[in-house]
């Protein structure tokens, strides 16, 4: 593994540059300012943790260095444990830094696109679909994020088949990126009569939101149409064609918003979700391309067909990806998922750091 610490001095360099560019009138007023900007801040997220690091480490040094004097002796046991106790404040900050090195990339501060369908299991499958649209609802707010509905199509029994939502506010994908997969439930649905515990199953499919230098449409590639709205969400629905659907013809994404009442802004959030989906498609790509080249000698371990299991009766949740188990599944669909959440990021951090390049 590269010297995290070289690395990150390399970094407060870059950062510092970059400061120093925001104040440059030549660099305000260019093309590259965004991207100085956007540079600043990524950086920011890692660097100002690494300079609370750089402190405790001095603090520490300072305080073995005062348990060593030989005219300092009658406050050599004091000062030996506020060394201590400044090695493991420091120790402590590492590890929240390499916390940040996976979820701190460019796309991590982006809002997100939140996919959920419901998969197999019928009107089950729908209800649980919903469940899960609630649980991502309380734990996204508890964080101060907001959830705005793009497209939603509900269950005959309640639920959805399928609900698309935006998810704004900083952090946002780097909250919900590890939610993307096969969602199986197991439990007693209320229309059975004989108690028996059925298996259904909801996917979920988590987006940043792709910014428009991101990803390049040609107006000439997209078809537009528009429609009356259908479902809830008022009376206006049936009056005026605000819903709108657009095709991107040279990869075949289709994508629909009816949510708000004006065409204009059903057009807006629409071309967000295109933007996203193909920005991801290329992600996606690039990384089939980088597994290849990297020929993982024991496959590819993808679980993405059931990533995670809901168990009602025994109240446990297990997520298959890491072999993580808790015994608190109410608390979980209630929207307190940190604790899960921090159990991938710890098994990400140490499958990140296995293959870094040291590039910050």
């Amino acid at each position: 593994m590269p010297d995290l610490i070289a690395s990150l001095e390399a970094a407060h360099a870059r950062y510092r540059q970059a400061a120093a560019q925001m104040e440059d009138p030549a660099i305000i007023t260019s093309p590259r300012y965004q991207e100085v900007l956007r540079e600043h801040a990524r950086l920011g997220r890692v660097i100002e943790p690494f300079l609370r690091w750089r402190g405790l480490a001095d603090e520490a040094a300072a305080a073995r260095a005062l348990a060593a004097d030989p005219e300092m002796r009658d406050l050599a046991a004091e000062a030996e444990a506020e060394a201590r106790a400044k090695d493991a404040a420091a120790a402590d900050q590492l590890e929240a830094i390499k916390g940040l090195l996976v979820t701190g990339d460019a796309t991590g501060e982006r809002s997100a696109i939140l996919e959920i369908r419901a998969g197999t299991g019928g009107d089950e499958a729908s209800l649980f679909a919903g469940d899960l649209a609630r649980m991502y609802t309380m734990w996204c707010t508890r964080h101060g994020l907001r959830l705005e509905p793009m497209s939603v199509q509900e269950g005959e029994r309640g639920g959805f088949k399928e609900a698309i939502f935006l998810v704004k506010g900083g952090g946002a994908y780097a909250l919900l990126r590890y939610e993307s997969g096969g969602h199986r439930v197991q439990r007693v649905p209320a229309t059975e009569a004989q108690g028996r515990i059925h298996t259904s199953a909801a996917t979920v499919a988590v987006m940043p939101e792709a910014e428009e230098a991101d990803v390049t449409i040609n107006p000439a590639d997209l078809e537009f149409s528009t429609y009356r709205a259908s479902g809830a969400g008022g009376q206006h629905v049936n009056k005026t064609e605000s819903a709108v659907r657009i095709l991107h013809r040279p990869s075949g994404v289709v994508v629909t918003c009816q949510e708000e009442r004006s065409q204009l802004a059903n057009r807006e959030k629409a071309m967000r979700w295109l933007r996203a989906r193909l920005y991801e498609a290329e992600q996606e790509r690039l990384a089939r391309e980088r597994a290849q080249m990297r020929k993982d000698q024991v496959g590819s371990g993808d679980r993405s067909d059931r990533i995670r299991t809901y168990n009602f009766p025994q109240n446990r949740i297990t997520d298959h990806r890491i072999n993580w188990t808790g015994y608190s599944l109410d608390r979980y669909i209630g929207g307190e998922c940190d604790e899960l959440h921090r159990a991938m990021i710890e098994d990400a951090k140490v499958r990140f750091l296995a293959s870094w390049d040291g590039s910050l």
